[in-house]
């Protein structure tokens, strides 16, 4: 399996990225996920979302899909889009250290 450096921190990923321990984690790893990714600086409602996902994950055992996320994060969908685009779901999980969610492409 291929290996990213995070925040000094060597974290073991798939072909796409998501984390493969979502143990490995921890929030100054997020920032910099974000960027490779084309996101700019984290704001608090990236933030919002990224805590939820981690949330939901440690509850669930999965990340929510986009749907499940505009109902319960407290960010719409629109939002989720604009602070996470090109699917926030998928893009949201691998920021928050945790493994594709069910049903994303």
């Amino acid at each position: 399996m291929p290996t990213k450096l995070y925040a000094g921190t060597e974290v073991t990923v798939t072909d796409e990225g998501f984390f493969t321990d979502p143990g490995q984690w921890n929030e100054d790893m997020a920032p910099e996920i974000a960027r490779e990714a084309g996101i700019g600086d984290l704001s608090a409602r990236h933030w919002q979302v990224i805590e939820f996902m981690r949330t939901e994950f440690a509850e669930k055992g999965s990340g929510p899909t986009v749907r499940a996320l505009g109902k319960t994060s407290g960010v719409s969908v629109k939002e989720l889009y604009q602070l996470f685009p090109k699917g926030p779901a998928k893009l949201a999980a691998r920021i928050a250290g945790i493994p594709k969610p069910r049903g994303c492409i």
